[in-house]
């Protein structure tokens, strides 16, 4: 894979679910999903040294753990590296986007990992974002069927609201677990954790004309199509690293 001082540059790139269902929710709590998730052209960099320690983070929240919790440093730790790591931030957290799914997922797609259910298990996201492209992805989030490449563009709007999944969760169980529109389940117990998202998605309609989405369990907004503009980012799809 590598050698001591050795120096690897690792692309991240987000995730953005375009539909998500509950179906179900385990014993302990988890919740089982049917999504469909793509990765588009907005990405983290990881800069690597193999052999040595240490995590930067360059950019991002104050939200963003440093110390082992960092799903980077999990990730290393689960396929048994050890490298330091110059992590720049470019995904914004708690957005809906897989930001820190996506940095984990890089490291153990380059460690050759595949066992998807392990990547699950640092994160829900994680096992996706280790294959990448466009899949379905069911269970909690260890199924990951691949699908054929589509060449899409979206615009996104992330507001400067954090949308915890767990908070937002929770909102859906209390809510007495009802489907949603517009293709997600989660939206309006996120509007219910965060009702100020509203304000964004009605912004994005405007300047569109289309019904926003939101991307997971928020807080990003998108529309298909192309729409440059303050706050706002064009991104394309992304097909699977081979």
């Amino acid at each position: 894979m590598s050698v001591p001082g050795e120096s690897v540059r690792l692309l991240a790139p987000a995730k953005l679910t375009l539909e998500l269902r509950i179906t179900g929710v385990r014993p302990d709590g988890m919740h089982l999903i049917d999504a469909e998730m793509v990765t588009v052209d907005l990405y983290d960099t990881l800069d690597l040294i193999v052999g040595r320690r240490g995590l930067t983070v360059i950019g991002g929240g104050d939200d963003i753990p440093i110390g082992p919790d960092n799903l980077v440093q999990r990730a290393l730790d689960l396929v048994g590296v050890t490298a330091s790591v110059r992590l720049t931030k470019r995904i914004p957290s708690q957005a809906g986007l897989g930001g820190g799914s996506s940095d984990a997922g890089a490291i153990l797609r380059w460690a050759g990992l595949d066992d998807l259910g392990a990547a699950a298990r640092l994160g829900a996201d994680v096992a996706f974002c280790t294959v990448g492209g466009r899949a379905r992805v069911g269970g909690i989030g260890e199924v990951v069927t691949p699908l054929p490449h589509r060449e899409l563009t979206f615009t996104l709007l992330t507001p400067p609201i954090a949308c915890p999944t767990g908070a937002v969760y929770r909102a859906w169980d209390e809510s007495g677990r009802q489907p949603g529109g517009y293709g997600n389940d989660l939206e309006a117990a996120a509007l219910t954790v965060a009702p100020e998202l509203a304000r964004w998605r009605d912004e994005l309609a405007d300047v569109s004309g289309r019904r926003p989405r939101l991307a997971g369990s928020g807080s990003t907004w998108f529309v298909d199509g192309a729409f440059p503009g303050p706050g706002r980012v064009v991104c394309t799809t992304v097909p699977k690293e081979e």
